[in-house]
Formats: C-alpha cells, sequence, structure tokens
C-alpha cells in the first residue's frame, strides 16, 4: 500500500494514533481535521515523548510569577518589574533554508515576549554546526549569523550574547536557538487565556500565505531537511517592529482580553491553546482570513505558518477602538471569528464547516510515550576510557598547547560573529559580547540592571547526558554570579536526537533527570522552555545540546564587573575541585578524543562559590572576574589578558598534577579573580568565611603571559592564534 493509502502519515501520524483519532471522533477525520492533528499531536507542539519527563523539573518559587504555560516565563525584579523570557529551537527550518530559518527564528522568540506585554531588551543566540571544512556547514554558518543578526538589528533589540560550538555530529544539522527577555511591570503581564462567551476573534498583522505549511509536523520526524523543504516561512522584521508597538500599546490598556501569536501550526495551535487554556470553545471563519495568495484552501490557512501574526480576544464593543490602534500602526485587522460554551473548535469556510472537534482531543487526549533509559554500552567505553595512559606535555610544550587551543574553533575569538549584531542599541547593554561571562544590562530609570547568559557543554552531555546537563546549569548560573548579579530562573530548549531509539532516548531522559536535580541544588527553577527532536543526519545523532539560559537581578548595575583586569592587579584562583581531562577540549584538540568522564560537581561547593564571587562584585573589592570552562585555567588566563591588553606571571606551585591537567584540566565549581594588592586581606576574610579555597596565582603585568616554568607567550601571539579562527574558515 502506497502513503496514499496512509494519508495520515503524511502528517506523520502513526497508524496507532491514527487509530486513536478514529475512536475519539468516532468516525475517519475531515481532512482538515487530520492536518490539525498532525500538528497539534507532533512532538513539536504536543512534546509526546518529553511532556511526561518534563514534570520532574522545578518550576516555583516565591520570586517566580509564571511558570510553564504561558507563551514565555516571567520572574519578579523587585521594585515593580519583572523579567519575561524564554528560548526557541528553529534548528530544522535553519538545515533548509539557514538565513529565513535563523530569522524567523528570532522573529518568533521575540513575539512570544511582547505576546506577554514585556518589552523585548535582548536577544541570545545558541548556535552548533558542524566542521567548517565542509562547504555546506560553511554556507550555514554564514547565513544563520546573517539572518539572526539581519532581523533583530532591524527591530532594535540588541543581540547581547550567546555560545557556538562545532562538531561533525552537526554536519547538515545545525542547532539555532533563539532567546528574548523582556521587561514589564508585574501588574502588566498579559496572558493567552481565551474568555469571555461571544468574545471576538481578532487577527492581525501580516497576510496569510502557503509559507511554513507543517513546520511543526515535518520538525517532528526522522528526516526533517528532506521533509521540510518548501515549507521555511519567510520573516519581515520591520512588519514585526510595527507589530510589536501595536500590541505592546494594546497591552497597556484593557481591549484586549488575551492574545497569542502565531507560531508553530500558524492559526491552528494559537487557537487551540487559547481555548484549552479558558476553557472555552471557538468558531473561526477561514473565509474572513486576510491571504496573499489566491485560491488558499480551508487546510493551507490553519496550517499557514506565514509569520508576523497575532490572534487577539476582546469583547465585540471594543473592536473599533482596537483597530484604530492597528490602524495608527499601519496594520490591518480582521474579524475572524468567536469565543463559544461548548468546548468545540469549529472551523468554517463560509457555510462550510470543516472542522468540529472538541479542544479536548487536540490537547489533552494528545498521546504520550515513555522514553527508554537504557545505557547504550558504546557510552560506557568511552566513558571509561583510562585517560592516565595519555603522554603527558612537556613545560616546554604548554605555551605551544595553549596557542593550538586558542586558535581552534570552539575556543577562537566569537568577534566575527557577534560583530554583526548591534550589541549596544536601546542603549542599555552595560557589558555585551566579550566583554563578560554574562550580558549585563540596565533597566532606565532604575538601580537595579539584569545578567542574562546561555550555556551547554555538547561534550560532556555526549559522555554523560545527566552530568553535562548539570553542567549546563551550574555554568549558566555561575556566569551569572560572575558579573555580580543573582540568579532568578532558567529557560531551557532541549536539543536532542531521535527519541524512539538510542542513544536518543536515553540521553533524553538522563539529561532531563539531571537538570532536574541541578536546579533543586542550586535552587534556581526553569520556568519557561522547548523541546526540539529528531535532529539527525542520515541516522546519526547530534550530540545532546540541553541549551540552558539564565536570567538575574543586581540591585545596583553599576558594580557589575568583566573579565578584564589592570595593571598590577593580584590574580586568584577560586574553587578546590580538581579539574580532569574527560570530555575537556584539550583532549579533543590535541589527542582526537572525545572520552571519559567529566569532573564531578560538588553542588555545595558551587553555592558557595557563587556566592563568594557575588559578594566580591558587591562589594567592590574585584577589578575582574571570569569563570573556567572549556580549556581550563590556561585559557581562561590567556582570554583575560587578551581582554585587558595586558599580561601575566603566573604560578601554581608544587602540586602533583600532570602538566596537561594542571593547566587544560576542565571542572565545575572554579574561578578567577583580579584584585588591586591592597584588597587581598578583605578577599581572604571573605573567603575564610564562605568556605572557599582562595590561591593567589600571579600578578598581571607586562605584555606577556607566563604560566609557570613554560616559555612566555606575547600578547601579540595570542592575539594572532585567537583572532581571525572563524573568519578565515568561512570565507575560504
Amino acid at each position: 500500500m502506497t502513503i496514499a493509502d496512509h494519508p495520515w502519515r503524511e502528517v506523520a501520524l502513526s497508524d496507532s494514533e491514527y487509530a486513536q483519532i478514529q475512536e475519539l471522533l468516532g468516525r475517519d477525520p475531515a481532512p482538515v481535521e487530520l492536518g490539525m492533528f498532525g500538528a497539534m499531536w507532533s512532538e513539536h507542539c504536543g512534546y509526546k515523548h518529553s511532556r511526561p519527563l518534563l514534570k520532574q523539573l522545578p518550576t516555583d518559587a516565591p520570586w517566580v510569577l509564571q511558570g510553564p504555560g504561558e507563551n514565555a516565563g516571567a520572574v519578579d525584579l523587585g521594585n515593580g518589574l519583572a523579567a519575561v523570557f524564554k528560548v526557541e529551537s528553529h534548528n530544522h527550518p535553519s538545515a533548509v533554508e539557514p538565513y529565513e530559518g535563523a530569522a524567523t527564528g528570532v522573529g518568533g522568540i521575540v513575539r512570544d515576549i511582547f505576546t506577554m506585554g514585556a518589552r523585548p531588551v535582548a536577544i541570545l543566540d545558541a548556535l552548533r554546526f558542524g566542521n567548517l571544512d565542509d562547504e555546506r556547514n560553511r554556507y550555514l554558518f554564514d547565513n544563520v549569523v546573517a539572518g539572526i543578526g539581519g532581523y533583530g538589528n532591524c527591530l532594535g533589540i540588541p543581540t547581547v550574547g550567546g555560545e557556538i560550538a562545532f562538531d561533525d555530529s552537526y554536519d547538515g544539522n545545525p542547532i539555532v536557538n533563539a532567546m528574548c527577555v523582556g521587561l514589564v511591570k508585574t501588574d502588566g503581564i498579559g496572558r493567552a487565556k481565551a474568555s469571555g462567551i461571544g468574545n471576538v476573534i481578532v487577527l492581525i498583522g501580516a497576510e496569510t500565505g502557503r509559507d511554513g505549511l507543517h513546520g511543526a509536523t515535518f520538525a517532528s520526524v526522522d528526516d526533517p531537511e528532506a521533509s521540510h523543504r518548501g515549507v521555511v516561512q519567510v520573516g519581515n522584521p520591520f512588519l514585526e517592529k510595527q507589530l510589536m508597538e501595536a500590541c505592546l500599546e494594546l497591552l497597556r490598556g484593557d481591549s484586549v482580553v488575551a492574545m497569542q501569536d502565531l507560531g508553530a501550526a500558524g492559526l491552528t495551535s494559537s487557537i487551540i491553546e487559547c481555548a484549552s487554556r479558558g476553557g472555552v470553545g471557538i468558531d473561526i471563519d477561514v473565509a474572513a482570513v486576510p491571504r496573499r495568495e489566491t485560491g488558499m484552501t480551508a487546510y493551507e490557512v490553519m496550517l499557514s505558518e506565514s509569520q508576523e501574526r497575532m490572534v487577539l480576544v476582546a469583547a465585540p464593543d471594543r473592536f473599533e477602538e482596537i483597530a484604530a490602534v492597528l490602524d495608527h500602526w499601519s496594520l490591518s485587522s480582521a474579524l475572524i471569528g468567536h469565543i463559544t460554551d461548548d468546548g468545540i473548535v469549529r472551523i468554517r469556510d463560509g457555510d462550510e464547516v470543516h472542522v468540529e472537534v472538541p479542544v479536548s482531543h487536540f490537547i489533552d487526549e494528545c498521546p504520550t510515550y515513555v522514553v527508554a533509559t537504557d545505557e547504550p554500552a558504546s557510552a560506557k567505553t568511552r566513558r571509561s576510557l583510562d585517560l592516565s595512559r595519555l603522554a603527558d606535555i612537556s613545560q616546554a610544550e604548554i605555551g605551544a598547547t595553549l596557542l593550538r587551543l586558542l586558535g581552534s574553533t570552539n575556543l577562537g575569538s566569537r568577534q566575527p560573529v557577534w560583530e554583526q549584531y548591534d550589541h549596544t542599541i536601546l542603549t542599555n547593554t552595560v557589558l555585551g559580547p566579550g566583554q563578560a561571562d554574562a550580558a549585563v544590562l540596565r533597566i532606565k530609570g532604575e538601580r537595579e540592571g539584569i545578567a542574562v547568559s546561555m550555556d551547554c557543554n555538547s561534550r560532556y552531555c555526549d559522555l554523560d547526558p545527566y552530568l553535562g546537563a548539570q553542567y549546563a546549569i551550574v555554568e549558566a548560573t555561575r556566569n551569572v554570579s560572575a558579573v555580580g548579579a543573582r540568579p532568578l530562573g532558567m529557560t531551557n530548549c532541549l536539543n536532542f536526537g531521535n527519541p524512539e531509539r538510542s542513544p536518543g532516548n536515553w540521553q533524553l531522559s538522563r539529561a532531563v533527570s539531571g537538570m532536574a536535580d541541578a536546579c533543586r541544588q542550586m535552587g534556581v527553577p526553569i520556568v519557561s522552555g522547548n523541546v526540539s527532536l529528531y535532529n539527525e543526519t542520515e541516522g546519526r545523532p547530534i550530540q545532546p545540546t540541553p541549551m540552558v539560559g539564565c536570567v538575574g537581578v543586581l540591585d545596583d548595575v553599576t558594580v557589575a564587573r568583566g573579565i578584564r583586569w589592570n595593571q598590577g592587579d593580584d590574580i586568584y584562583l577560586l574553587g578546590e575541585t580538581a579539574p580532569g581531562l574527560g570530555g575537556s577540549e584539550y583532549l579533543s584538540i590535541v589527542h582526537g578524543m572525545v572520552a571519559g568522564s567529566p569532573a564531578p560537581i560538588d553542588f555545595n561547593l558551587e553555592r558557595r562559590l557563587q556566592q563568594f564571587v557575588r559578594a566580591l562584585v558587591i562589594s567592590g573589592m574585584v577589578t575582574g572576574v571570569h569563570d573556567l570552562a572549556e580549556g581550563g585555567l590556561a585559557v581562561a588566563l590567556a582570554e583575560m589578558a587578551l581582554a585587558s591588553n595586558c599580561g601575566a606571571s603566573v604560578s601554581l606551585g608544587t602540586d602533583d598534577h600532570r602538566n596537561d591537567i594542571r593547566w587544560f584540566g576542565e571542572s565545575a565549581s572554579r574561578a578567577l579573580v583580579a584584585a588591586a594588592p591592597d584588597q587581598r586581606p578583605s578577599i581572604e576574610g571573605v573567603a575564610i568565611s564562605s568556605g572557599v579555597g582562595v590561591l593567589r596565582i600571579g600578578t598581571a603585568s607586562g605584555n606577556m603571559l607566563t604560566l609557570g616554568r613554560s616559555p612566555s607567550l606575547t600578547l601579540k601571539e595570542m592575539q594572532s592564534a585567537n583572532a581571525g579562527v572563524l573568519e578565515r574558515l568561512i570565507h575560504t
């Protein structure tokens, strides 16, 4: 039998799922109903494999104003203000059309924020690509970066941070995660909960076209690249700017009952989710939907993912008032339906009814699946590899090894990327890309500021998804703490392979469990997020990438510190954890392997370290702060030296560590701080009370970096190795 004999497979529904739909309806679904079920029961919208796992995540805290279930999460910043934030993926569209895929990813996440009444103030992006020696990967990289900058710059929202990494597993399947943060008064948060029987449904923004058809569905199948061709959305950032200003103006008043953006699955998901939250029914006439293409069917209108569109719910007598605001912003509006009391989704095209299905069938009856948790034998083998058998490097080789790491794609300068983004527009950016471990933004008219970061070490997650996900949590919070901010909430984007088979199922299950346990240990909840599965190319999954975004608050933004030190500063190493080579950049670059186990995390020490660092920054004792992550101590020192245009002489004294572990080993709960010499008694005093180990290891001075007894490196040598790595690769 052909796929024509199984039309449900065309919308990525299994035979058993189709049988469940037949049982629910007591009949075969009509074509538009089938398309809507395919979208709403997709992994992208229905979270079939991840929903049971996500229940483990802690989502509550006294300062959480909105957790998962809305367009974005919100935390209380104090003084009547809230931060609203979320991260989402646009991986599969970006694999097909990287510029528009990345651009519309930015547009979608920005709409999630202003839909809740918050003005977007910052964008961050987390990216993964395959080997840039490959022409296709260079094409994807170039155009994804351009798409992010092109859309965000036109919107007038600064792109202030993020992260990038490269691995062969991402060949053909890049990871494009976009995060947006907005600010709103705590009593002004909008929600997408339809209510009021007889209230009208208003569609505003762009006209509806055929772009994006089945985007959500085909982001949830085994071969998204092949299946997704021709369905990538096309963005218009200038129209989105108008839409954003109009929506924010409307939400400052009381004319709108609910607002929902049209993202994945378009009109289908927006109206169903609004109706479900409000426990109501909804009646839509697609004949009233403005279209930019002729001959569109009800099926196409309901499943289109055309960008820059929003749905509003309002009382009938407020429509003229709403239309006037939209007209002021040169936006059209159309009455396309109304709220009913029967709990039914009814879709008409004039007098012809195409859909008549209870709302609950699309949401509550969506099937879920138990994910297998058996660890593949190959994972155990790689993790248990005895790394002590590897030859150590000599003192004379330390400098050359550092240059090799600084010149690698994963540790090379990101300036060719972030210089394409306007990170100072809106004039709120205090610390931007390359200046600090987290971006810092002022809140105009207030002393407070916010800090934002995104983190994930995919290599760690590949070796041990439980521990790797925990590293993502602690590094995201540590980076926020490093600038003096108190972490308040996190958002996550879970990028994994196929959850229906090994190793994707095991990786997803273990990563969510690790993330949940780490959140509880750190006392920081996850308030929003997204899941992107089936990230594979020809059956080969990506490295698991559970991306974490963190938002923190600074009571006084002027105390924030970056990674720069001053001439004559003392340099201190904080933390007592023993570094290791498992999963390290050193092991990958020098020995060409991803193996071993990442160093364990001591959560008690991690909490104490972050509290200690925040105390040092807030008190003004330190000049600069930098956490130790990829590349270990030597790379962190080099990064501070290059940012400061000032060298340093560093010595760790005598210990029993190998040279490779001492200088390039990696672990959690370590940081570098620089401070004027007269601050030494105060720093050591705070360290004693905090229970955190502090070791003075050197002095900032001159134009050379000297590590122990190894030959010194000049700043020029390090800069030459580090700068332009990506630029050289992407323009060859």
